[in-house]
C-alpha cells in the first residue's frame, strides 16, 4: 500500500467542517461529498471511537457494496482515523481473502487544523497499487465537494 495526501482550505470553523464531513448533524452532508466517489455513497453505524462503520453505496449490480471499517480515534474537530478491514458484499461481510488482504489495515485518516476561522482539512489515506490513480484523480474533486457542503449548506 501506498499512503497518499490531500489537503484543502475551507473557510470555516474546524467543528463545522468536521461536522459537514462526517455527516454527523445531517447524515446528507456527508453523502453530498461522498458521493463524487459513487452517487450512492452513505455510511450505516457510528463514528465513535471503536465503532464498527460501513462505508457503502449500490455497486454496478444493484446491490450494496462497500467497506467494513472501525473508528480508531475520533477527536472532535480535530482528527479522526479510521481502518478499514473488509467489505460489504450484498449482505455479506467479507472479512478474509486476497482483496481482503491487500487492504487490510488500510487507514483514512481526517486532520483538522483551524487558524482564525479557516480550516486545513488534511487526509491520508493507504491504498493499493491498482486505485492510485483512481484516488489521486478523484480524493481531490471529493474535497472541493466538502467545500461546497460546508460554504452553501
Amino acid at each position: 500500500m501506498e499512503k497518499l495526501q490531500f489537503t484543502i482550505d475551507i473557510p470555516a470553523p474546524a467543528q463545522k467542517v468536521y461536522e459537514a464531513m462526517l455527516g454527523l448533524n445531517d447524515k446528507s452532508t456527508y453523502e453530498s461529498w461522498a458521493s463524487v466517489f459513487n452517487p450512492t455513497s452513505t455510511y450505516e453505524g457510528s463514528w465513535n471511537k471503536g465503532a464498527k462503520i460501513y462505508f457503502v453505496g449500490t455497486d454496478e449490480k444493484g446491490e450494496k457494496a462497500g467497506m467494513i471499517s472501525q473508528v480508531e480515534e475520533n477527536n472532535p474537530a480535530v482528527f479522526v482515523s479510521v481502518r478499514h478491514y473488509g467489505f460489504v458484499q450484498g449482505n455479506e461481510e467479507v472479512t478474509e481473502g486476497e482483496m481482503v488482504e491487500k487492504w487490510a489495515g488500510g487507514h483514512e485518516n481526517y486532520t483538522f487544523t483551524e487558524n482564525n476561522g479557516n480550516t486545513k482539512v488534511t487526509v491520508d489515506i493507504d491504498v493499493i497499487d491498482e486505485y492510485l490513480d483512481y484516488f489521486k484523480n478523484i480524493y481531490p474533486k471529493a474535497l472541493e465537494a466538502l467545500k461546497n457542503v460546508v460554504l452553501n449548506g
